[in-house]
């Protein structure tokens, strides 16, 4: 090879080496993610807390990535429908899950055939928020303390009964801990949904119930129900006057609903960073914080690794819960 030969060939390879880089930059800007609109799928029904929380997660997502997020509601057996479907979609960031503490740990414990294997079908993306419900009495129930509805359950064995939305549902698991607690035997009656539930509470045909903060406010604030404690570590935003059950009862008590993003396993860990940050970012902003608060929940943002941690804690700390309740897979 000539010397003018060897001169050309060594500048086109080193503008070829110097080109790699841009143009795998420009691949990848073509390929750059989101290209079209993302779907979050809710594993429960429009119009209840859960709902509106994952609207306000949407809301921020399409203003951060700047596409459009479409909730989609796909309601049944707690949340396992909507649950299953993202399992099995593509994991490529376009169909996402937004759960509760129900199919990120405790549903594995009640259905006997779980449609998603809970640890292995998803990546955790992000925190959102907590949700504390309230233990509430119908007006005429004597009880004006946590301690006198213990003691008046104690009294009559085997004739109160509860109300809570859904067998294996958070309210319920949350009123199952308290009786484990505290000793009283109260007969646990399972409704498809808060509406029902409220129905029934406000007519008095069941006394006791346990349920979203949010549904009942109304009726709280009027003196229908009335609210004994709320199952947050600290007071709920909506109700500061009402005590916390571990404040009033029983030292220690946690039994918040918690809500998260996930999506399928195997999504690009770019893409999980990327919505992880941008949820978390969002959840801690003054203004999602104050719509959040305004609706009874309590913001919790947090990454996709403190998800993974949260997730493993609960696991274990619920599974001693529901075994202490002695619940069975149905």
């Amino acid at each position: 090879m000539t010397h003018a030969l060897r001169r050309r060939w060594l500048l086109g390879a080193t503008a070829a080496s110097f080109a790699t880089p841009f143009l795998a930059q420009a691949a990848f800007a073509q390929d750059k993610y989101p290209k079209g609109p993302i779907k979050l799928v809710l594993g429960f029904a429009p119009g209840g807390i859960t709902d509106i929380l994952a609207r306000l997660t949407a809301a921020r997502l399409e203003s951060a990535l700047k596409t459009q997020v479409i909730v989609d509601n796909r309601p049944g057996a707690g949340g396992n429908i909507g649950a299953a479907a993202v399992a099995r979609s593509t994991p490529d960031g376009y169909t996402l899950f937004f759960g509760a503490l129900g199919t990120a740990v405790t549903n594995q414990f009640i259905f006997a055939n779980m449609p998603f294997d809970t640890a292995n079908d998803f990546t955790p993306v992000a925190l959102v928020a907590s949700v504390p419900n309230a233990l509430l009495v119908h007006k005429d129930v004597p009880a004006k303390t946590i301690q006198e509805l213990v003691a008046l359950v104690k009294s009559k064995p085997g004739q109160m009964t509860y109300g809570a939305a859904g067998l294996g549902s958070s309210t319920h698991l949350a009123m199952e801990l308290l009786k484990t607690e505290t000793g009283m035997q109260i007969e646990n009656v399972p409704y498809k949904g808060s509406a029902l539930l409220q129905q029934d509470l406000l007519a008095g045909r069941i006394p006791v119930a346990m349920d979203s903060i949010s549904i009942h406010l109304p009726h709280i604030r009027s003196g229908a129900v009335r609210a004994l404690g709320v199952t947050s570590p600290t007071r709920a935003p909506d109700l500061p006057d009402v005590p916390t059950i571990a404040e009033a009862a029983v030292p220690g008590y946690d039994a918040v609903v918690w809500l998260y993003v996930a999506a399928p396993a195997k999504t690009p860990p770019e893409i999980i960073k990327l919505l992880s940050n941008e949820i978390a970012s969002g959840v801690r902003s003054d203004e999602m914080q104050a719509k959040m608060r305004s609706v009874g929940a309590i913001p919790m943002p947090g990454s996709s690794e403190e998800l993974a941690r949260h997730i493993s804690a609960e696991t274990v700390r619920w599974k001693k819960i529901v075994d202490a309740a002695g619940l069975k897979p149905e």
